[in-house]
């Protein structure tokens, strides 16, 4: 049994995911002739409660497709020093776009409406860069999959409006974070400008995100997607999964939040965990104490075929998922009280 907690993109299609892939109506998506990808767009968008969506292939394209659309080169995106986009999308917003990122120092990956409010520019000092846009993520994945407070957001939506200035929803794990509150897609939608989505997740699909957002904002989308290589053609194979994942796959994801509290619950009772960060969702990050060796802790769980991720410093990563089973869960357990 080999238990593989590294992300939840790990997982692979279900038997049934597969049969709707194989079965699915396509076309060429190029031409926006596909009908399981139109299908799969006109859902998200009427699920948000916006004009549009398009599919692309990742999340950090959408990302970076949102990114482009809010911005001109030279200007500035306000973010959070843990975001993705700043992160680990490959130095995109520089290369892709010609901006730069205001990092903000929150909590866990979010920050208030009063630290956007102090990161801004002065839009007359010509010296710095125009701040024009501010970006946020949630879940948060470097925070450990925290929700954000969604009267925060409004707060800060508040201050995007007073300032003119776009607001983007990074929403990789936005599913996990719906499962997690009360809040609905259409809140976020009558919030956030764009918003982008992962299918390839939470949600288990083998590939897949979309970007959600206004006409106003979206009509530029499709050719922003073109210039970073994004034309896809028969892409209602995978579309088709992203309509199945819906169906089946969302309200599965408070079985991964519960897991991954119980693991959370066993390390925070080990004398060689120094602090487990606070667990809302799907993602568990951990601190060894500084007498243990991180490499030594991950080739012992490594020798019993469970798989972590290692984030340097002594600290350490699990994310339970779709193909995260039962009976992995009991066995994982026993593993950590064993230690």
């Amino acid at each position: 049994m080999i238990i593989d907690l590294r992300s939840d993109t790990v997982t692979k299609p279900t038997k049934a995911m597969l049969e709707a892939m194989l079965t699915a109506d396509v076309g060429d998506d190029v031409y926006k002739e596909d009908p399981s990808v139109n299908a799969l767009e006109k859902r998200l968008a009427e699920l948000f409660g916006k004009d549009q969506a398009l599919f692309f292939p990742t999340g950090s394209m959408a990302n970076q497709t949102a990114l482009k659309l809010h911005t001109n080169p030279g200007e500035q995106v306000i973010c959070d020093k843990y975001a993705h986009i700043y992160n680990y999308e490959g130095g995109g917003a520089s290369f892709n776009s010609g901006i730069s990122c205001k990092l903000i120092d929150g909590d866990r990956g979010m920050f208030t409406a009063k630290q956007v409010e102090a990161s801004i520019n002065p839009p007359d000092f010509y010296h710095s860069p125009l701040t024009t846009l501010v970006s946020v993520e949630n879940t948060t994945n470097k925070g450990g999959g925290a929700c954000w407070d969604f009267e925060e957001l409004k707060r800060i939506k508040t201050v995007c409006n007073r300032h003119n200035l776009g607001y983007h929803l990074d929403g990789a794990r936005l599913w996990n974070a719906l499962a997690n509150t009360t809040k609905t897609a259409k809140d976020y939608g009558q919030l956030f400008d764009t918003i982008s989505v992962c299918l390839s997740k939470g949600l288990g699909c083998p590939i897949g995100s979309v970007l959600i957002g206004d006409n106003a904002l979206m009509q530029g989308a499709i050719r922003v997607r073109k210039i970073l290589g994004g034309g896809m053609r028969q892409v209602g194979y995978v579309a088709a999964a992203g309509l199945y994942a819906l169906d089946h796959h969302v309200d599965r994801l408070r079985e991964d939040h519960q897991k991954a509290k119980a693991i959370g619950k066993v390390l925070d009772g080990l004398s060689i965990i120094a602090t487990v960060e606070p667990i809302e969702t799907n993602i568990v990050i951990f601190e060894l104490e500084s007498h243990v060796d991180e490499g030594e802790f991950l080739k012992q769980l490594s020798d019993k075929n469970i798989h972590i991720i290692g984030m340097g410093s002594n600290k350490l990563r699990m994310v339970t998922h779709l193909d995260y089973t039962n009976e992995m869960h009991d066995r994982l357990l026993k593993v950590l009280n064993d230690f």
